[in-house]
């Protein structure tokens, strides 16, 4: 009864061996991390050192196999490593999801032993960046509707057609792009190719404006304009696009939910100590009863999205995880990620209204988690779904 009470760490409720890990990512993150993390942000700059440093640290490719040159994570163990890294840069985990979970991950799962050998070794060293293309214009949730068009040439295919919001693409050696080879097939139609992005008529430019959230992440238009790739570059056999796309996001939804959990933590912590130093009519803030339930509440809920992602994690390595597990974990920690930001900016007052405070850029942050890797109601879909299932 008289354990110290911390639940901005997990480690209280961590095994050994998993609390030596969260707490290796946790020193990575402070010295590798935290010092350049208002600053890439303030500048709209991706830090290429950064790739080097978490391939460094056998981050980049922690959930791959052993002979993929990854670690062979659990899923729980993942989740670890992207709330720590969550709490100090969310481009660190944006850049993660991107690479490991919908490009590597992917690959592992639905690719040919060729494309393995050939990318899974460069991705997870570092060597080679990897993007996601799936979202248009006007295909975001419907994926279905996606007009990216790739039609037969001789034994490959020409794709042409446009992906916008492509976290890594400005920077990216490799796309797993999704195209149609039969627009009446709809779903069936799908089909996922990888390709180089130094091949002829494959262009890139930046979004119109300035992104909201996740500032020092690069994220481009990707345009194909006839852009000729060979049959080696299908990725799961054609028309299984839509199924390849899906385990994309499935491995993805982790790393953002583990990443919320990440911001709720450190949205508390700093909210927390402001409390406890700043005085105001004679007392510390944290003396205040209204300032005592804004922090109770936070407290909870950070609790719980932590108690949500890691029983997904571990339904995931147990092999019996469900798709209403993964958007329950997402969609609360998500929203409640973007509850807890806001309230530290509250209390904070005018401190957490600058960007020398880290309130506001969670709060920013936050914000995309809740529509990346698929928004909030597609996530309240899913369950819904899955409870008229059964």
């Amino acid at each position: 009864m008289n354990q110290h009470f911390d639940p901005c760490l997990p480690d209280g409720d961590l095994p050994d061996d998993l609390t030596a890990f969260a707490q290796r990512i946790r020193a990575f993150a402070a010295e590798k991390l935290a010092p350049f993390a208002r600053e890439i942000d303030e500048r709209r700059i991706f830090r290429r050192e950064m790739v080097a440093d978490l391939a460094a640290a056998g981050i980049l490719g922690g959930p791959l196999l052993p002979a993929h040159g990854g670690a062979g994570w659990s899923a729980l163990q993942l989740a670890l490593a992207h709330e720590e890294i969550g709490a100090v840069c969310g481009n660190a985990r944006g850049f993660l999801a991107v690479q490991t979970g919908l490009v590597a991950q992917c690959l592992e799962r639905f690719g040919s032993e060729a494309q393995q050998a050939h990318w899974l070794p460069r991705l997870s060293s570092g060597t080679a960046i990897g993007s996601f293309g799936l979202t248009e214009e006007d295909a975001g949730s419907d994926v279905v509707a996606l007009g990216c068009r790739a039609t037969r040439d001789g034994d490959g295919y020409r794709i042409n057609g446009h992906k916008i919001w492509n976290t890594n693409g400005g920077i990216a050696d490799v796309t797993l792009v999704f195209a149609t080879v039969d627009p009446a097939a709809k779903r069936d139609g799908i089909t996922a190719f990888l390709v180089e992005t130094d091949r002829p008529g494959f262009v890139r430019k930046d979004m119109d404006g300035v992104d909201l959230g996740h500032r020092g992440s690069s994220h481009a238009r990707l345009e194909f304009e006839d852009v000729a790739v060979g049959p080696d570059a299908v990725v799961g056999g054609i028309g299984r696009g839509f199924e390849v796309a899906m385990g994309g996001l499935h491995a993805g939804r982790l790393s953002v939910a583990a990443g919320a959990v990440g911001i709720q933590r450190a949205a508390l912590a700093c909210a927390r100590e402001h409390c406890r130093t700043r005085e105001q009519f004679g007392r510390s803030l944290d003396r205040f009863q209204m300032v005592q339930e804004r922090l109770a509440d936070m407290t909870v809920e950070l609790l719980a999205s932590r108690a949500l992602v890691h029983r997904c994690a571990a339904r995931r390595d147990a092999g019996i995880e469900h798709a209403g597990d993964l958007a329950a974990a997402k969609l609360y920690a998500t929203e409640a990620a973007s509850r807890a930001a806001d309230q530290a900016i509250m209390l904070l007052g005018g401190r957490g209204y600058s960007s020398a405070a880290p309130a506001e850029r969670l709060l920013r942050d936050s914000l995309g988690l809740r529509i990346y890797e698929g928004t909030s109601m597609i996530q309240k879909g899913l369950l819904a779904r899955a409870l008229n299932d059964g």
